[in-house]
């Protein structure tokens, strides 16, 4: 299937977060739409509902996955279910061919997630803070990130804009992200892109 250079986002937060009204994945698919960059906002709470998502996104040709949600340094939160990182694996991978997919999660990011992500799915790459991240920051980090990855009609993320512009960002906003990317060379099939 051709994909098209457009944003699903996937957001889950805890009750708490949705009483403050701390909608990051939402407030971004708002500033997409302002700079005419069409994206696709679903809002979940459990993995049943995730596995749904996930087929919708595999038939809407769209190139770009991102999740907003909380996490750790073994998987995901969603509202009602935690998942491991190799569970999101399972529910992911049918549909990552030729995609790519950012978190905007705290403490996701690392070589267990871009294993199961990366390894043998046809993803492209994988990017997310390795540490915390607050709701504004997260907020402002990407839809700076994705301003500058789409803007002027843009028909794809190449790896070297990608690197300058995460590493650019996580400076200017003091995130520590990872960047993983699939590899030919590397006897897993993924390495590490250095953002220095």
């Amino acid at each position: 299937m051709k994909t098209k250079p457009r944003i699903f986002i996937i957001e889950s937060l805890r009750f708490s977060d949705e009483k403050k009204d701390l909608f990051e994945g939402k407030i971004l698919s708002q500033i997409l739409k302002i700079s005419r960059s069409e994206a696709e906002y679903v809002y979940i709470r459990t993995k049943k509902e995730l596995e749904k998502v996930i087929d919708n996104f595999g038939d809407s040709g769209y190139r770009y996955l991102h999740f907003s949600c909380h996490g750790n340094s073994r998987g995901i939160g969603l509202t009602l279910d935690d998942l491991s990182f190799e569970e999101l694996g399972e529910i992911l991978a049918p549909c990552l061919d030729k995609r790519r997919v950012f978190f905007s999660s705290c403490k996701v990011m690392n070589e267990k997630l871009a294993e199961v992500l990366l390894k043998g799915t046809g993803c492209y790459s994988v990017i997310g803070p390795s540490e915390s991240i607050n709701f504004d920051r997260a907020a402002i980090y990407w839809a700076s990130f994705y301003h500058l990855m789409l803007r002027d009609e843009a028909v794809s993320m190449k790896r070297e804009k990608l690197k300058e512009h995460t590493a650019t960002l996580q400076k200017l906003f003091s995130i520590h992200m990872r960047y993983f990317s699939t590899s030919k060379s590397a006897k897993n099939g993924f390495k590490e892109v250095l953002l220095s």
